[in-house]
């Protein structure tokens, strides 16, 4: 369990650093739904961003109400 955690810590760690070198927490204040979603996803992907996976999110969607 422990070496999992690690594991996982690092994982994240490494996502993180991918978005750094990208420039996703530089720029406007304004933050968007689809900045913040890339953002995520780069973080999440970790260590895949280092062998040519470049998540982006084009778009994001609000649900709409219900009428």
């Amino acid at each position: 369990m422990r070496i999992g955690t690690i594991l996982v810590v690092v994982w994240l760690v490494i996502g993180a650093l991918a978005a750094v070198q990208r420039g996703y927490f530089s720029g406007s204040d304004n933050a968007s739904c689809a900045k913040v979603s890339t953002i995520a996803v780069t973080i999440v992907a970790g260590p895949l961003n280092y062998v040519g996976l470049n998540p982006k999110v084009q778009n994001c969607p609000s649900p709409e109400p219900s009428k």
